[in-house]
């Protein structure tokens, strides 16, 4: 059998989120964050940040169950032969409001009981700062990362969890997709604005510079605290093709990519690139830098890239052609590619294009922490058949050796939704992406029993093969 072109040090697993799976949102002394307010489909976005609403059901608030079942599930990812597992901690377990002296500690607990029960099975854990769950006092008292103040509380957090667990955790991330803060500034930046509103683009570019300086610092705390550990930036992965060979759509798939690469050229660059100041006069953005603000910028880029994957779109210079297709993308349909039930064009080949283009651009370890398939699972006999899951993680590993084999420093493969979870963007437990199918509805409603989906059996096959199995 060929030799495997993963090395012995590739980090296969899988990838979750606080807010998505835990539930449990205000026992043990936590307190809301803004995904605590995010409800299901059309409403989704509609009462952000409200107060809640006893009469509204919140997917979030009980999730999956993961806080009081999170022992069950590690032993299943053990018995698929995970090597790492990403997560996140939910920042209002530790701080509940985000402006405490002291932390919490039941919330400090939960997560020293998850790292142990984790490296009880030689599991790394993977671990993202905050993960789309900005503390809902921060939001309402402050406006989100619109305000400086909130670079300092977030620094004080990441040095809390740093010291915490810097025996148990050596990789980790600051902000999850930081890239879509200049899309959905309600999910990365704790706050929400009309698309209307012409001081927009200056509410979302402050907000980044915010959380750039917040990321620097909390580089320079984890290499001093934890001297031995990793921490990268992530990405919300947003390949895009021109439409045609007309150079008007080739330079609006320029403008559109950089306003996403924008965001992983700061950090992993140390600089603001120079075509900000030309994007920044369009938009009429006027940034509020301070003393120190771009030292500390240059002197604590990321160690490494991780980044989501899921699709790719098609960018044409008629922009009322445009429409949001999925992730956080916007673009037009590429009619040589399928679509999933979402309505998400699936392109495995992208992913090594996508691959390459990052590696050549950066020269430093990319790491795959989101790529998965959400779709319609119908349990029969206590599994499910999800062969086109299989299919679609099949092509995504075929693409990942061929980038390796272009040059590629890749660490590992964390699938996202190994376990099925609440969606992100809609809220919807329908939309599933596990290798393990949890009963419970759309409402809330069910068993929350676990069951090994087809995939479980596969993908342990594809770890213990390390990806020479597919």
């Amino acid at each position: 059998m060929k030799e495997s072109v993963f090395d012995s040090h590739f980090l296969w697993g899988g990838a979750i989120a606080a807010h998505q799976v835990e539930g449990a949102y205000n026992e043990d002394g936590k307190e809301p964050s803004t995904a605590d307010t995010l409800l299901v489909n059309e409403e989704r976005f509609e009462h952000y940040g409200e107060y809640i609403n006893q009469n509204k059901y919140y997917p979030s608030h009980r999730a999956i169950d993961f806080y009081h079942c999170f022992e069950e599930d590690i032993k299943l990812f053990a018995e698929m032969g995970f090597k790492a597992l990403r997560t996140s901690i939910a920042w209002t377990r530790i701080y509940p409001k985000g402006t405490e002296e002291k932390p919490n500690e039941a919330g400090l607990q939960f997560y020293d009981d998850l790292f142990d029960e984790m490296l009880k099975y030689n599991i790394e854990p993977i671990i993202t700062i905050t993960h789309y769950e900005t503390p809902l006092y921060l939001a309402r008292e402050y406006g989100g990362w619109k305000n400086r103040k909130l670079i300092a509380l977030y620094e004080k957090y990441a040095r809390t969890i740093f010291e915490r667990y810097k025996d148990k955790v050596k990789y980790w991330m600051n902000f999850n997709e930081i890239n879509t803060l200049a899309i959905m500034p309600a999910l990365g930046g704790g706050f929400h604005e009309s698309f209307d509103d012409p001081s927009r683009f200056q509410k979302i570019y402050q907000a980044a510079h915010h959380q750039f300086v917040a990321s620097a610092l909390a580089v320079k705390a984890c290499h001093e605290i934890i001297p031995d550990a990793k921490i990268g930036m992530m990405l919300a992965g947003q390949l895009s093709y021109p439409y045609s060979c007309n150079p008007d759509d080739v330079l609006a798939n320029l403008k559109q990519s950089r306003q996403s690469l924008f965001f992983s050229d700061v950090l992993m660059r140390g600089m603001y690139p120079a075509y900000t100041t030309r994007m920044f006069e369009e938009l009429n953005v006027q940034l509020e830098i301070k003393e120190d603000d771009l030292d500390i910028i240059k002197n604590n880029t990321s160690d490494y890239l991780a980044l989501s994957y899921y699709m790719s779109s098609v960018v044409m210079n008629d922009t009322s052609q445009l429409k949001k297709i999925g992730n956080m993308s916007i673009g037009v349909s590429n009619p040589y590619l399928q679509t999933s039930e979402w309505g998400w064009q699936i392109d495995s080949k992208g992913l090594r294009i996508y691959l390459n283009q990052l590696y050549d651009r950066y020269q430093k370890p990319l790491f795959i922490v989101e790529n998965g398939l959400g779709a319609i699972d119908i349990l029969e006999n206590e599994t499910v058949h999800d062969t086109y899951r299989i299919d679609y993680i099949r092509k995504h590993i075929e693409q990942m050796k061929e980038a390796i084999q272009d040059g590629v420093e890749l660490m590992g493969y964390l699938p996202w939704g190994c376990i099925d979870l609440i969606s992100c963007s809609t809220g919807e437990m329908k939309k599933r992406y596990g290798f393990i199918y949890v009963d419970v509805d759309n409402e809330g409603q069910g068993s929350f029993k676990r069951y090994k989906k087809e995939s479980f059996d596969w993908y342990q096959k594809v770890i213990a093969s390390n990806g020479k199995k597919l």
